[in-house]
């Protein structure tokens, strides 16, 4: 082998270990700084705190769909995880209540997570398996408790995201003054999801697609679309988003 194709091999090399380097670099500063600020923070200040330029980020992930998706993965496997561990809790309320408890706390540690869990991304395909893993989950976790009486007849999958929706709103509002103004929501939230003889019947719940509008909807509101750049997500059922 001539001295410049060694040369060139290992150059090569060394590129593409720069190259993963600064990706990781970017998924770690996109995770403290979506932690931190949320969804809609400009890509720009991701790129300094990895110490790398807007154009290095943009050859990673060309969209911020792409990059919240990867950022978040970790993320989105824990929610689908909680929930499927809350199926191995024998006692159906326990179940319920223990997983709400569960995500609404992982909104309050992450402020990037609050909104990723209400709203709607175009998702790369691994993020889009963990959202429909999760959705299976909890459809399971809500038919028992209901079988056993406990919840609601009228609870469906979509009430969740609803919660969630509320809870954001408690976190933003309270994180620095009051951070566990939250529980107390909780609680008379899940009040509220108990059967009870003199609690007349529910509105009717969101269908599954007008849920889909209002999560997109609120990717628009908080300015973290790219139509320019991102495909336009597919009509899915919304998942308690996770």
């Amino acid at each position: 082998m001539a001295a410049a194709e060694v040369r060139n091999g290992k150059a090569g090399r060394a590129l593409r270990v720069d190259a993963e380097r600064n990706r990781e670099r970017l998924l770690r500063a996109a995770q403290c700084v979506f932690a931190e600020r949320g969804l809609s923070v400009p890509l720009d200040d991701i790129a300094a705190r990895a110490g790398v330029g807007i154009a290095t980020l943009y050859r990673r992930f060309p969209t911020r769909e792409e990059l919240v998706g990867a950022a978040f993965e970790a993320k989105l496997l824990a929610y689908a995880v909680a929930a499927e561990e809350a199926l191995a809790v024998p006692d159906p309320w326990a179940s319920f209540a223990g997983f709400v408890e569960r995500i609404c706390a992982m909104q309050a540690g992450d402020r990037g997570f609050t909104d990723l869990v209400t709203m709607s991304l175009s998702s790369p395909d691994r993020t889009a398996e963990l959202r429909e893993r999760a959705y299976r989950a909890v459809a399971r976790i809500i038919g028992r408790a209901q079988q056993a009486g406990v919840l609601r007849d009228d609870v469906v999958v979509e009430d969740l995201p609803l919660m969630l929706l509320a809870n954001a709103g408690v976190v933003h509002a309270t994180r620095d003054a009051a951070p566990h103004a939250w529980r107390r929501l909780l609680a008379f939230l899940l009040d509220g999801f108990r059967p009870a003889a003199s609690q007349g019947p529910m509105p009717a719940p969101p269908t599954p697609a007008q849920m889909d509008r209002v999560l997109k909807g609120n990717v628009t509101a908080k300015g973290v679309g790219c139509p320019d750049l991102a495909p336009s997500a597919p009509t899915a059922r919304p998942i308690p988003d996770g």
